[in-house]
């Protein structure tokens, strides 16, 4: 028995170490992650794992502008990730913070979008 409790506190301290390496992964400048923890962005959302809400990564991939992030922060729409608890608006997000944390958030995307054809 107290082999097996050795084991799973070993395997489980490996992975809660593999957690913090891939929570870190992302580096959060401290000015945006003040912001985040200043309005309980951080209580669902996390730079590249899913927690309640989507990674700050996912949202990057869908090509939201800047300006688009702060509409859904003010005005969430569910239908945009359906599985996921649907997101509370958060009116009492001053503009120009939400609208800091929008272009640190649209700056994860790594992939850009591809040129309209005309």
């Amino acid at each position: 028995m107290k082999k097996v409790t050795k084991m799973l506190l070993t395997i489980g301290g490996m992975m809660a170490g593999t957690a913090v390496v891939n929570a870190q992964a992302i580096k959060v400048p401290d000015e945006i992650n003040a912001l985040l923890a200043k309005n309980t962005c951080l209580a669902c959302h996390k730079p590249d794992v899913k927690l309640i809400g989507p990674a700050y990564i996912e949202v990057a991939k869908r090509n939201y502008t800047p300006e688009r992030i702060v509409e859904l922060i003010y005005k969430p729409n569910p239908a945009n990730w359906p599985g996921y608890i649907p997101m509370a608006a958060l009116p009492n997000v001053p503009q120009d913070e939400a609208l800091k944390i929008g272009k640190w958030i649209a700056s994860l995307n790594k992939t850009k979008p591809k040129p309209k054809k005309k």
